[in-house]
């Protein structure tokens, strides 16, 4: 026996969500079953109103209420640094960890030829045209070490360095409280590649 079509299908849209198993996606559905009305209405409101009032700022692509977003629009962040990350959520991480000061370029996805993704189908030519406009002293590309993030980078690389800008890439390698021994080849030469002296 199964559950009722209509918790069946909760389970299955609540199984869609990134990181939910079928067996999460069973639990929250019989959570929201059972929680007061006022939960799942609350619950239900705040999606209806993240998706009305949520959208992309024109010049970084982060997440904001208000166009420009509040990074983009203050005094305060160094205009001449933008780094480039793949998403919103990305930008997000950077500042909770309050290592950039500059302002934040997201490319909506990276290259991907087997997903049908070209250069294209991403932020490039937005950012090649705020490159030409604002003249940034440095564009640091923040993407990760996998194969489509290394060719959206090589893409980048060899769009941007005719603009005369300055061009870095955030180092990467082990993280930390991990052993040498648990890391493999490419992670142990990109942290031999990104060492620096002391």
């Amino acid at each position: 026996m199964d559950y009722p079509q209509p918790v069946q299908n909760l389970i299955t849209q609540v199984s869609r969500l990134p990181g939910i198993g079928k067996r999460s996606a069973e639990r929250i559905a019989l959570h929201l079953l059972k929680a007061n009305g006022d939960t799942n209405r609350l619950l239900a409101q705040a999606i209806l109103d993240a998706k009305a009032k949520i959208r992309n700022c024109s010049r970084c692509g982060g997440y904001t209420e208000n166009d420009p977003c509040e990074i983009c629009d203050s005094p305060r962040r160094e205009q001449s640094s933008i780094c480039v990350v793949e998403g919103p959520n990305d930008i997000l991480t950077l500042e909770r960890a309050g290592v950039h000061k500059g302002v934040y370029h997201a490319l909506m996805g990276r290259v991907s030829p087997l997903n049908g993704i070209g250069p294209e189908q991403l932020r490039i030519a937005a950012l090649l045209e705020r490159v030409s406009r604002d003249k940034p002293t440095e564009v640091i590309l923040a993407l990760g070490a996998d194969v489509e993030s290394e060719a959206t980078v090589n893409h980048l690389i060899d769009l941007l360095k005719p603009l005369g800008v300055s061009v870095s890439r955030i180092a990467l390698g082990l993280p930390v409280g991990s052993a040498l021994e648990t890391a493999d080849e490419v992670t142990l030469s990109r942290a031999l590649e990104g060492r620096r002296k002391v």
